[in-house]
């Protein structure tokens, strides 16, 4: 069914469905190829991408369309899979699948597909839209209703997805759809890992995901997924978002450090990884330092990860203590040195726990100076100074040393390089009588 009341006249020259948005020529796609999915659903809803995501469903010929298109194009080609006949070409900014229709016609294509407004396909030859399930419907609606209980069963990621879609397009689940995922929630336990903890992420990730992620949790998600999840931890998440906004609007360059990783690790970890979404597994998962990190080794979550978790939950009992007036500059060198790039993860925690933020002020001001002696120790000499001015021979001791000197500054003994080298002496003296 072609719905004439779909505004493909009005969409502009840079929506997803102009043929002048995609990185290689209309004419290589065959007549009866029809644009799918989430590409189409944004285009409707005039969401922009600076990545393009192109699904494409031919009634044959699909892997032979991608490798002629990414042999012209001399681009990536890849065949993710040979029995259905998916294969994908991979351009510098875009990702373009092929895939055979799977059915006698492009109608029971759709019917196959998890949710009607991921279940619109158009023609960018003749430029018309093919609605058969209303989805179009559905989205000025702003519903994600499921196309058939069996879609659901065939692949249960689908069951979580609803919520990821819900979240990142701002719809509401349809109840129906919402008491068959409850009604199927224990088959999301058959699903890989990986592929549970990247719609997981999606939902840490944004204050938008937080009701959806609790949403999801109230209907049996996670049940398998994140045991050790209760009511309260989902109300502490939500602070969290609330604590970050607050955070970031006095202290940006905390926030931009909540939105980041660690820096050696940025490029590989896409979207997956933040210093928010750790703040927010440490309120999902286990407070023993053990089972927190069985539960996400579970999940697939890299070991930076898991230590950063780690790192929080064991800190943050610290955190009372050292936001009083009778800290010490030890007490607070230390709690820097162990706690590191995790401080600002903590910081969120800490304020979601009741921490109140004029007290821990200054502890974020000596984490965002970049030359506070305590949160940033730099050394006023180096090893190689000690060996030449001191006269002492390379080993632990020199270690041992640098970090006596570095504590000492800390707790302002010393503050220039010679003030440094005679401490060195007196501590060696002191150690050899």
């Amino acid at each position: 069914m072609i719905n004439p009341t779909l505004p493909t006249d009005s969409l502009p020259d840079t929506s997803t469905l102009s043929p002048h948005t995609w990185p290689f020529s209309l004419e290589w796609l065959p007549s009866e190829t029809y644009l799918v999915g989430g590409s189409v659903r944004d285009a409707l809803m005039e969401r922009q991408a600076e990545y393009l995501d192109l699904d494409f469903v031919l009634p044959q010929g699909a892997v032979a369309v991608a490798r002629a298109i990414a042999n012209h194009y001399r681009t990536g080609y890849v065949l993710l899979d040979a029995e259905r006949q998916i294969a994908r070409a991979v351009f510098e900014r875009a990702t373009v699948d092929f895939a055979q229709q799977v059915g006698p016609t492009l109608e029971s294509d759709l019917q196959r597909r998890d949710f009607t407004v991921n279940a619109i396909a158009y023609d960018p030859h003749t430029e018309q839209l093919f609605d058969p399930l209303n989805g179009y419907g559905d989205l000025q609606a702003r519903l994600i209703r499921m196309v058939a209980p069996e879609n659901l069963k065939e692949d249960p990621l689908r069951l979580l997805r609803a919520y990821r879609q819900a979240a990142q397009l701002g719809f509401e689940l349809e109840p129906d759809t919402q008491t068959t995922i409850q009604r199927l929630a224990d088959l999301l336990t058959d699903i890989a890992p990986e592929r549970v903890q990247a719609e997981l992420n999606y939902l840490l990730g944004t204050a938008r995901g937080t009701r959806f992620l609790r949403m999801a949790w109230e209907d049996g998600l996670f049940c398998t997924w994140l045991p050790h999840a209760t009511a309260t931890g989902m109300d502490r998440v939500a602070r969290m978002d609330e604590a970050a906004i607050a955070l970031e609007a006095r202290w940006p360059e905390l926030g931009a450090e909540l939105a980041g990783w660690l820096r050696d690790q940025q490029k590989v970890s896409g979207l997956g990884r933040s210093w928010m979404r750790i703040a927010k597994l440490t309120s999902l998962v286990s407070p023993e330092a053990a089972e927190a990190e069985a539960e996400l080794r579970y999940l697939k979550y890299s070991r930076n990860e898991i230590h950063a978790v780690q790192t929080v939950l064991r800190f943050l009992p610290q955190v009372p203590a050292l936001v009083q007036p009778t800290a010490t500059a030890t007490e607070q060198y230390f709690f820097f040195q162990g706690v590191g790039a995790a401080f600002g993860a903590l910081t969120v925690v800490a304020l979601a726990a009741g921490i109140a933020e004029a007290a821990i002020a200054p502890l974020i001001t000596r984490f965002l100076t970049p030359d506070d002696p305590i949160a940033h120790p730099h050394p006023l000499v180096t090893g190689r100074d000690l060996m030449t001015q001191l006269h002492i021979s390379p080993g632990p001791q020199i270690g041992q040393l640098l970090e006596v000197l570095q504590l000492a500054r800390a707790e302002g003994k010393i503050a220039t390089p010679a003030e440094a080298l005679e401490l060195a002496a007196f501590w060696l003296q002191t150690l050899a009588g």
